[in-house]
């Protein structure tokens, strides 16, 4: 039978109800467990739909509850991927259900009456004394302050059964683990390939094989928790120790830069740490994928942002290429070159020394930087994050005065350069681009 005009307002209806109708298109993993918990924890690989399962559980929360709220890894995640992301909530609501997004007061007002607050892992005070009947809190294994997961949890104590659902990659962070071991939790394990008929063909040709049966792959995509690689220099357990809230007044800050030469390849490492008395304070990671210009800005920007002394930047890769776009960025910056003349693990042995002696402290949680730090081991593919990190510590291992120089720290000094250097021309930056690019 031929539908007519008069069937268009039933079709769409129909069409409307199996778009919106979660219970009939989530899956086992992704409906709310019907057995008593305090947190229902989903360790997910990529792509699994960990994001929507999160927000079809706000969803039908605030139909009997008042005060849902989220946290998210940092203010832009919590906009962009929570609520305006295509499995956050308002693409998932609706239009009957959909809240009003006040984003200048960080909250949703939803239509039956009830309300969720906005937060951040990022500012853990903001959290102090406000309570919650229920909790979304995304993407846990990457956030900086873990005082912010304490902060929530003394808030959840509205309404006659607070919980808590908590959408996560596998990282083993202490919060992360923590959760694993507590019995009043359900945890929930999912892998990218459970929702592969819902993904790309695309993502999975060109992506995800690309990781298959590789520790990455292991993790992001099989959703494992991993802990220390064994032959790994640093050890988790060493960094969680020295982790600090705040730094105290450094006596010198370098920033850390392992470069990229084309923007579409690997992320520069850019790792700003400082130096007190004895001990050393990671202080920022600013890494980033994109061209020269891209990631010098970066460099430049956290050399200002911290008041830092230099920018140790690596040139095996690029060579003078390097300081050349730096310069061309700014002009004033103090720039030391430095070229490994021996291999990774002889540069790296005595800053993970540092670590294992109680001398390291990361200010907050640097997740990507702490994975490669205790999953790398000699022989491995080169991590970005790593050698950024090993070149600012050594730098400051020297404690020698910040010189424009450039430096192999296996030999004497080559050569000096000015630190009033005139900034190169474009023309010249792109010659020396054009020249790297094509050896």
């Amino acid at each position: 039978m031929i539908p007519t005009s008069n069937d268009l307002p039933l079709i769409l209806e129909a069409i409307e109800h199996t778009k919106y109708n979660w219970q009939e298109m989530a899956r086992d993993k992704q409906r709310l467990p019907t057995v008593p918990f305090f947190v229902w924890l989903i360790l997910a690989g990529r792509g699994f739909g960990k994001t929507r399962t999160g927000a079809e559980t706000v969803r039908q929360w605030v139909n009997t509850n008042d005060m849902v709220n989220l946290i998210g890894a940092t203010a832009d995640d919590a906009r962009d991927i929570m609520i305006e992301g295509e499995s956050g909530i308002m693409a998932i609501c609706p239009d009957s259900e959909r809240p009003i997004y006040k984003r200048s007061e960080r909250k949703l007002l939803w239509p039956n009456g009830a309300t969720s607050l906005i937060f951040t892992a990022d500012e853990p005070e903001r959290l102090r004394g406000k309570q919650h009947m229920k909790l979304w809190a995304d993407e846990m294994a990457a956030w900086r302050y873990e005082e912010a997961w304490a902060q929530a949890m003394m808030g959840l104590r509205l309404g006659d059964n607070p919980q808590a659902v908590v959408t996560t990659t596998p990282r083993p962070t202490s919060l992360v683990i923590g959760l694993t071991k507590d019995p009043r939790n359900i945890v929930t394990v999912g892998t990218t390939y459970e929702n592969k008929a819902n993904l790309a063909e695309g993502f999975f040709d060109y992506v995800i094989k690309k990781y298959e049966g590789t520790t990455l792959g292991r993790q992001e995509l099989l959703a494992q928790i991993l802990t220390d690689n064994q032959s790994a220099l640093w050890k988790r357990a060493d960094l969680d120790k020295g982790r600090v809230t705040k730094a105290p007044d450094m006596e010198r800050i370098i920033v850390g830069v392992d470069p990229s030469a084309t923007a579409g390849g690997d992320e520069a490492g850019i790792i700003t740490k400082g130096k007190a008395g004895d001990h050393y304070y990671t202080l920022a990671d600013d890494s980033v994928q994109g061209s020269p210009q891209v990631w010098a800005t970066a460099a430049v920007t956290a050399y200002h942002r911290h008041k830092a002394n230099a920018i140790v930047a690596e040139d095996n890769n690029g060579g003078e290429m390097v300081e050349a776009v730096i310069k061309q960025v700014d002009p004033s910056v103090i720039v030391i070159r430095v070229h490994a003349s021996r291999g990774k693990a002889t540069r790296a042995e005595p800053i993970a020394a540092i670590s294992e002696q109680g001398r390291e402290h990361h200010v907050g949680t640097f997740q990507k930087l702490e994975d490669e730090l205790c999953l790398w081991m000699a022989g491995d593919a080169s991590p970005n994050r790593l050698d950024a990190y090993v070149w600012a510590s050594t730098e400051l291992l020297r404690g020698a005065k910040a010189k424009a120089q450039e430096v192999d720290f296996y030999a004497k000094p080559q050569k000096n350069v000015p630190v009033n250097q005139i900034a190169r021309t474009q023309s010249e930056v792109q010659a020396l681009l054009e020249k790297y690019n094509n050896e």
